[in-house]
């Protein structure tokens, strides 16, 4: 499961004002008024639904526990990244009911997913477009236009006058629907995607512009309006940096969901909210559909998605995540919404294959590369199962992990790989590079062979370690600026060595901006002190992974979405 994110949605205390209005009206197919007990279980006893649901829906969770008081049934939200929710899918795991991410294109591209949908509902949408500083957009011409396009949006990508934040869409709906609708707009083409129609030299171009990306649209919503800085950059530097170099200053878009978009342009972004572009060549649109994966909970599952889809419940969804209304009759304000009609929707691949081949793509060709910065805990308390552990989840990631998650967050093509080990004192700094992203490669099997040799040390020195990883980064962005260059931290205790924290921080902070911009995203993991690693990931405009209420393997999948 997920772990509840720090950042995860602003609305909450406008939702629980909100739930004390009204009465819940009927619901669509329910059978009954919101309050009855549903029909179809021994003695009138309410059931259960769980639900297997991407993170973005957390902002829900108070109107369920509404649904549950109404109804008495008890909603379960499980969240997992799109990738790893379409291997559960359609292995028909028996630990879900039902499941709800913004989108189930992907899972229907192959038999095995789509015949293991019962049945599916829209519950609201939300399109994929672009946000645009203010200065930038007037600069452009493009406030109030309608006629903008994805050539014209990529035109301004390559002069280097504009560059953008997007989820990573190998572990985000949000970055999926804009590789696939990039694609298809640069392909001009009006039918489903092939690979004869795809476009590398368009698409490395316009990906070239993205300096921050993140696994999931609430953490990239987050950083972006936190630092508002591509990789490198100073705060305050002036916009409109030259495309995919450190220090180029403020990032000048971001490609998200439009109810991210206006969340944002009504909250942090307020006194300069971004200007929404809607290509006028199409778009790809969410319309997160509640899908039936077990029969025998039929009777939960129409309850649940009745009440969502009745003109009431549609409102206040509108209302709190400014995604749209699905019901007929349900009309959105003309304000925060730039247009009430959206541009028509861009063709998607003809074939798993074809989705598959741009994933990959965009992983090993298009996007600029990544060096992932690993700092390993090989203390004491690490022997045994925990290094194990360890050993396995790097090699998963160096190409043993096969499925479909597995295949998509391993080490890519162009990756630089670091490995520093720690104890009470550093250890080893392994360098890899992954010119060939397939298992059995040169660059995988070395990173295997080194994961095999890890060794224990004593003692446990974490700011002595994070201390050295940060003068090794800062190193590493000034020889190869145009990576994007991420830390990971995993340990399993406690620091008993070395440096304190307020001496690392101290360093940290006396560190130049290209190296501050490298985020740390921590995994805590065995007897880890949690306040510790909350603290690093926060000073580093990271973020903390919990390995022990998911696995290890989880968490370092989960991570490389965001690297």
């Amino acid at each position: 499961m997920i772990r509840r994110s720090r950042m995860i949605r602003r609305a909450a205390a406008g939702l629980a004002a909100l739930l004390v209005a009204g009465a819940i009206a009927t619901a669509c197919s329910g059978g009954g008024d919101g309050g009855d007990p549903p029909p179809g279980r021994p003695g009138g006893t309410p059931g259960a639904l769980r639900v297997l649901a991407g993170s973005e829906l957390r902002d829900l969770e108070p109107l369920l526990d509404e649904f549950n008081e109404q109804t008495g049934i008890e909603v379960t939200m499980e969240y997992t990244g799109t990738l790893d929710g379409v291997d559960r899918i359609a292995a028909r795991d028996p630990a879900v009911d039902a499941a709800w991410f913004a989108s189930d294109r992907y899972l229907r591209l192959a038999p095995e997913g789509r015949n293991a949908v019962i049945d599916r509902m829209t519950t609201m949408m939300s399109p994929v477009v672009i946000g645009v500083r203010p200065e930038l957009a007037r600069r452009f011409g493009w406030v109030g236009n309608q006629s903008v396009t994805w050539a014209d949006v990529a035109a301004r990508v390559s002069s280097g006058e504009l560059t953008y934040a997007m989820t990573n869409p190998s572990a985000s709906n949000s970055g999926f629907s804009a590789l696939v609708g990039v694609a298809a707009a640069l392909a001009g083409t009006s039918d489903a995607l092939t690979l004869d129609d795809i476009r590398p030299a368009e698409l490395t171009a316009f990906f070239r512009g993205q300096v921050l990306t993140a696994g999931s649209s609430a953490w990239l919503t987050d950083a972006f309006a936190t630092t508002g800085t591509q990789a490198g950059a100073q705060p305050g530097a002036q916009p409109g940096g030259r495309a995919g170099t450190q220090g180029g200053g403020q990032i000048g878009g971001m490609i998200n969901y439009e109810s991210e978009l206006l969340t944002l342009n009504a909250g942090r972004l307020r006194s300069t909210p971004l200007t929404l572009v809607y290509p006028r060549d199409g778009i790809i649109t969410a319309d997160y559909p509640l899908q039936l994966l077990r029969g025998e909970r039929r009777t939960e599952y129409e309850r649940l998605a009745g009440w969502l889809r009745t003109p009431e419940i549609q409102r206040r969804i509108t209302a709190l995540t400014h995604r749209r209304p699905v019901t007929p009759g349900v009309r959105i304000d003309p304000a925060p919404w730039p247009v009430r009609d959206l541009p028509a929707e861009l063709p998607f691949p003809a074939t798993r294959a074809v989705a598959d081949h741009l994933l990959s793509s965009y992983l090993d060709e298009y996007r600029r590369p990544s060096h992932a910065i690993f700092v390993l805990d090989v203390s004491p308390s690490m022997e045994g199962e925990r290094l194990a552990l360890l050993r396995t989840t790097l090699k998963g990631l160096a190409g043993t992990d096969d499925s479909l998650s597995g295949r998509f967050t391993r080490f890519r093509g162009r990756e630089r790989v670091t490995l520093i080990t720690f104890s009470g004192a550093v250890h080893d700094t392994l360098e890899f590079t992954v010119d060939d992203p397939e298992p059995g490669s040169a660059g995988l099997t070395a990173i295997s062979a080194a994961a095999d040799g890890l060794t224990l040390g004593s003692g446990t020195a974490i700011y002595t370690a994070m201390t050295s990883a940060y003068s090794y980064a800062e190193t590493a962005v000034r020889r190869e600026p145009d990576f994007l260059t991420s830390i990971v931290l995993m340990t399993d205790g406690e620091n008993n060595q070395g440096v304190d924290a307020d001496a690392f921080h101290s360093s940290y902070t006396a560190l130049p901006g290209t190296a501050r911009a490298v985020r740390t995203f921590t995994v805590v993991f065995g007897d880890a002190r949690v306040e510790e690693m909350r603290d690093i990931a926060q000073w580093t405009s990271g973020e903390m992974f919990d390995a022990r209420s998911s696995s290890l393997p989880e968490a370092f999948r989960e991570i490389r979405g965001y690297q």
